[in-house]
């Protein structure tokens, strides 16, 4: 790790840098004492994978962004690693879920959009369970949500490319 700064130890943030994994794997970002990434960072993994947002103890945790090397993205809540809460996915190909997600699927009550705008006949709102939906109905509510969760993870996860420090 290279260019450590102090930070306030009560956030659990001590140190901020860019590292650079044997894989390739690169983070920029805010570290706690056991040297896990902890606050908010950058991670880029080697498949171009990309994350940007808050971490918890070495992991996503927290709102971020997630963009991947086909063009899917996710922008939400995280917990441990996995979509987590609220938030929106898209598929590389336009279509859209927002709702809820829990450990990593889409589970709970969403509405889905086909790349053309449209919801489908009939319309694929109400619970998913494992990314399928088993029942019909209207969650105004939980599509609000996930779409000003998912506005608040891009307003503040800006993703930047890592740049390494010079030595």
């Amino acid at each position: 790790m290279v260019d450590v700064q102090t930070f306030n130890v009560q956030t659990g943030v001590v140190k901020t840098g860019y590292y650079r994994y044997d894989d390739d794997t690169q983070y920029v970002g805010e570290w706690n004492m056991r040297g896990q990434k902890h606050g908010m960072g950058y991670l880029k993994l080697p498949d171009g994978t990309r994350y940007d947002g808050s971490f918890h103890n070495g992991l996503c945790s927290g709102i971020g962004v997630m963009t991947f090397p086909d063009g899917a993205k996710y922008e939400g809540e995280m917990m441990q690693g996995w979509f987590h809460g609220h938030g929106v996915f898209w598929r590389a190909d336009g279509m859209k879920f927002e709702g809820e997600f829990r450990g990593g699927r889409i589970w709970g009550l969403g509405l889905v959009t086909f790349s053309d705008g449209s919801h489908g006949f009939p319309r694929n709102e109400g619970f998913f369970q494992d990314c399928r939906m088993v029942r019909k109905k209207q969650c105004p509510d939980v599509v609000q949500k996930a779409q000003k969760v998912a506005l608040m993870a891009r307003a503040q996860c800006q993703p930047q490319e890592p740049e390494p420090m010079q030595q």
